[in-house]
This record gives structure tokens, C-alpha cells and sequence, in this order.
């Protein structure tokens, strides 16, 4: 049962469900958790207007509902969502995105998160091809292309291994890894599947049980 405050509210941190990003954080009373879980909308109880929002019913940028999670004491929420558009009011992306002192920051957390940023892009690429695209040449060239410029950035990257280059391992690296997302979208795989599999890698192999013979009792 989850532990509402005394103004029946319980704070709920918005997370990017694909990329980690935290978003927002808003206050669900019953209601409005309900009304998330049912419409698949993430909406809130507003403190200063006192009534029920949706996120987005005015902007068109909707959090829809990916899965919610709460923490160990029962009085916070973890709600992972899709954004559509930007979440903050200011058009950013998260509404964290100044330090202490008001600096603005463009650098997004956690640094994973242009990973999911360029996925998306390459797909924007695809389905709505600008002049001059290269990422739009390298999908309209199919996996003979695509494969092609793989097979020589992991060359690239060998070779700069070979040579004990940091600053150039690095950026043949992030050559292979662009190429890499281009091929994981020309083939209609999202990224999360990669994650999905490093995952399972990941997780600890089951113990087998071990018998010591047949099962005795006491009694016998």
C-alpha cells in the first residue's frame, strides 16, 4: 500500500524510460495515479491550481506510461515514460537542466542518454530524409552500404588501437557505434533490444541443484 502525505499526495519522479534521463518531478494524489495507470498519460494533482493536469493537455507534449515503480518505504513514485516533444515548460528537454548558481547546462545526464538521442535522430533521418543526408544515403544503401562502412570504421578502430592513440580510438570508436545505430535502424531493431540482451548477459547464471543421493528422513 503505497504512503500518501497528509495532503493525500506522494511525490513522482519522471524518468525517460529508453534513455535514464529524469525528467520532472510532479505530485500524484489517488486519483491522478489512477487516471495514469488507466489512460496511459502521466497526470498530476497541481498544488497551486488545485485540480487534476494532465502533462501536455495544452502543449501537445504528453508522458505516456511506460511502467511505474515505487521505492522501498512506499512513499515515492518511479514513473518511466516516452516523452512526446520536450517535457519542461521552457521547451527543454528535462527541467533539470541548471546548476545551483542558474548556469544553464546543455549537457544531458546520464552521458548514455545521446545514445538514445542519436537513435532517434537516425530515425527522424529516415522517415523524413533532408537534402544531403548521409544517414538517409547510408539507409537508402541498404545493409550492403551500411555494412560496407562498418567493416571499415571497426578496421579504423583497430588500427588506432595498433597505434596506442587515445584521442583516435575514440573518435573511430564513436564512428562505428553511429554506423552500428544505423544498421540497428535499417534493420527495425531498436536499441533497447542491445540493452535487453547485455542485460540478460548480465544477470548471474541459475545454481543447479545438487543432490547427495535419495531423500532420507529421520524417521527411517
Amino acid at each position: 500500500m503505497l504512503n500518501f502525505d497528509s495532503n493525500g499526495l506522494i511525490p513522482a519522479i519522471i524518468q525517460h524510460a529508453r534513455s535514464g534521463e529524469v525528467l520532472m518531478l510532479g505530485y500524484m494524489d489517488a486519483e491522478a495515479l489512477q487516471k495514469t495507470q488507466e489512460g496511459g498519460l502521466v497526470t498530476f494533482w497541481s498544488r497551486s491550481q488545485k485540480a487534476l493536469w494532465t502533462k501536455g493537455e495544452t502543449s501537445g507534449h504528453y508522458l505516456q506510461l511506460i511502467e511505474i515503480r515505487q521505492d522501498c518505504d512506499s512513499d515515492a513514485l518511479l514513473v518511466l515514460v516516452e516523452p512526446i516533444g520536450p517535457t519542461c515548460h521552457t521547451g527543454e528537454p528535462s527541467c533539470f537542466h541548471r546548476k545551483l548558481d542558474g548556469e544553464m547546462v546543455t549537457v544531458r545526464v546520464p552521458s548514455l542518454t545521446i545514445l538514445s538521442q542519436l537513435s532517434d535522430t537516425i530515425h527522424t533521418r529516415g522517415d523524413n530524409p533532408t537534402s544531403g543526408s548521409y544517414t538517409f544515403r547510408l539507409l537508402q544503401g541498404g545493409v550492403d552500404r551500411i555494412g560496407k562502412k562498418i567493416g571499415e570504421e571497426a578496421a579504423e578502430v583497430i588500427i588506432a588501437a595498433k597505434n596506442r592513440s587515445v584521442t583516435e580510438v575514440v573518435y573511430e570508436m564513436a564512428d562505428l557505434c553511429y554506423h552500428s545505430l544505423v544498421l540497428l535502424e535499417e534493420q527495425g531493431v531498436p536499441i533497447e533490444a542491445v540493452w535487453a540482451e547485455l542485460q540478460r548477459r548480465a544477470m548471474p547464471a541459475p545454481q543447479k541443484a545438487v543432490t547427495k543421493g535419495p531423500l532420507t528422513t529421520d524417521l527411517e
